[in-house]
């Protein structure tokens, strides 16, 4: 291809080269179609692989035979036998290859049929190309190396140059394994390292390694031109140890290459307990609430001492019950986010290890307020009978089940702990339809005493709006219970819907007038009431006695005192 067409004047490229080719072109072998509204037309001669298309910043690689119209040849790599390289969208080539090659698959051949306005225009290119001349290019995509602007504003360009494995890319708590090299643009070496591991968020070297680490895949090898705003800016970088110096305002040109990378995952909102995965698991099921589990396992304190080893040396493996408080909080909140055969490291912080008290274990003793860690492996697991695998019996004995654990768990003032069991029994009758009409009776009672003692709960949790929805489930099993009228008065209290409330109160005392409970309630509503008067009496008081003072002060007469709001208004 000839000079002029490799790098056409700039005023042709400048204002309008990437118009209106966003939307991928389908078309059969021997079928044209038009691509966006200027006249570029393309057919297809030769299918193409897989379904991912170049874009803009990319790197392709073609080969091409150009023709006028009348079938005159003017250009060919093919008969040069060296295929063509350049970035597509960057203006580097005629408007038509920009927009028509956005459209193609690798391996695939089409002929294009480009208008002037997309090519040379009036001018031509002399003396191959005449003015006002519609093109036909024969191209085939051999290849491209992505290239993405990763954050978007021109500061990290990536160009992958060994594709990765899967889909994931490591997150900010992840420790990742890498390679690297850092040059200058002029070549120099200033950094290059292999087998550095370090956590995401905490970064290495300059900000750009983080950042590309974040768009990468396991195994993934890329080139990054960094930009001085992700490298060291204005003021450089000095010489230290075996890493060279980075100029002030310097472009960096970094080799990174992602070899692996532990996933870490914080186990609990509150971020005390952390899991590392050290070893990957199998197929995508984990314990649920009930699961029998058997991990070996070993824990450490933080100076190292060993105070519990399972399923090593001569000791056996650990089996318990996931989520029925066999081990400590934070160790089986962990295994249940584990697949079978997973290894992990898991750090427990005291809050959900062995708290303020600390614990004899087997090798040694736990301190109090001890963070402490387990090197855990999944070894297999057998989860407990989900809803969808059971008879309707089987359903209202497990419901009955679950709600004396959630009340067990009451009583010891477990309120998180007891809610889930509530939510699973209901769970397991929500779907009565099948049920006799026996069973549909049994299964009410189980729905309403569920309910009602998880509104229980959420009052303790001051979960007030999930206590009134709880109660109102109930109201609409039962209308006249008097306990989700009482329950739902407090959640109606705690949020200041008091008219609600008193609703609710006088309901409850028509329904059973003596209750002790109902009455200390009403109590407690009618000193709400009047609180919330005086409050309102005091705010409306002063604000007329502010808009007295300020008239008094336009109309020159002396300020009048504060009148006093009727209390019984």
């Amino acid at each position: 291809m000839d000079e002029d067409f490799d790098i056409p004047a700039a005023e042709e490229m400048n204002d309008e080269f990437m118009d209106d080719i966003e939307a991928p072109v389908t078309l059969k072998v021997g079928e044209e179609k038009e691509i966006g509204t200027q006249g570029l037309k393309k057919k297809l001669l030769k299918e193409g692989e897989g379904w991912d298309t170049p874009e803009s910043g990319d790197e392709v690689e073609v080969h091409y035979t150009g023709t006028l119209l009348d079938g005159t040849q003017f250009d060919s790599s093919r008969d040069r036998g060296t295929p063509f390289k350049f970035t597509l969208g960057q203006g580097q080539v005629i408007k038509g290859w920009d927009q028509g090659i956005k459209t193609m698959k690798k391996g695939e051949n089409a002929l294009f049929t480009i208008p002037a306005d997309l090519a040379y225009g009036e001018s031509g290119s002399p003396p191959t190309i005449p003015p006002n001349a519609t093109l036909q290019f024969d191209v085939e995509l051999l290849s491209w190396v992505s290239v993405k602007d990763i954050c978007k504003d021109g500061g990290i360009f990536k160009k992958i140059v060994k594709e990765g494995e899967k889909w994931e890319n490591p997150k900010d708590l992840d420790e990742v394994l890498v390679n690297y090299e850092v040059q200058l643009e002029d070549g120099t070496l200033v950094a290059k390292a292999d087998g550095v591991e370090f956590t995401v968020q905490e970064g290495h070297f300059c900000p750009a390694i983080s950042a590309a680490l974040k768009t990468m895949k396991k195994g993934e090898k890329v080139v990054l031109t960094v930009k001085p705003q992700y490298g060291f800016g204005e003021k450089g970088k000095p010489a230290s140890g075996d890493l060279g110096s980075v100029p002030p305002n310097a472009t960096l040109q970094i080799t990174l290459e992602l070899v692996s990378w532990k996933v870490v995952s914080n186990v609990t909102d509150d971020k005390k307990v952390v899991k590392k995965i050290l070893k990957e698991g199998e197929g995508y099921e984990r314990p649920n609430e009930g699961a029998v589990v058997q991990v070996s396992l070993i824990g450490k304190l933080q100076d190292g001492t060993v105070f519990i080893k399972k399923g090593h040396d001569d000791f056996e493996p650990l089996d318990f019950k996931a989520d029925e408080e066999q081990v400590i909080d934070g160790l089986d909140r962990a295994v249940m986010t584990m697949k079978k055969g997973e290894v992990a490291l898991v750090t427990i912080e005291p809050e959900y290890g062995f708290g303020s008290t600390g614990s004899k274990q087997e090798l040694a003793v736990v301190p109090p307020n001890a963070t402490v860690t387990y090197e855990i492996e999944l070894i297999s697991f057998i989860k407990d009978k989900e809803s969808w695998d059971m008879n309707t019996p089987e359903k209202i004995e497990a419901a009955g089940k679950k709600k004396e654990e959630g009340n067990a768990f009451f009583k010891a003032g477990k309120y998180l702990k007891a809610v889930k069991r509530y939510e699973k029994a209901a769970k397991f009758i929500e779907y009565d339809t099948n049920f006799e009409e026996e069973e549909k009776k049994q299964a009410k009672a189980l729905k309403v005493t569920c309910n009602l003692n998880n509104a229980a709960c959420q009052l303790k949790l001051k979960d007030y709006k999930q206590a009134e929805k709880l109660c109102t489930k109930v109201l609409e099993l039962e209308s006249t219970n008097v306990k989700a009228l009482y329950r739902r008065a407090q959640a109606y209290i705690n949020v200041a819907d008091l008219d609600l409330a008193e609703l609710d109160i006088k309901k409850a005392l028509e329904i059973d007038p003596n209750n002790k409970d109902v009455k200390l309630e009403y109590k407690v509503l009618k000193e709400k009431i009047k609180e919330y008067n005086k409050k309102d009496a005091k705010f409306y008081g002063n604000m007329f006695a502010k808009m007295t003072k300020s008239s008094s002060n336009k109309s020159g007469t002396k300020d009048a005192e504060p009148m006093s709001v009727d209390s019984k208004a």
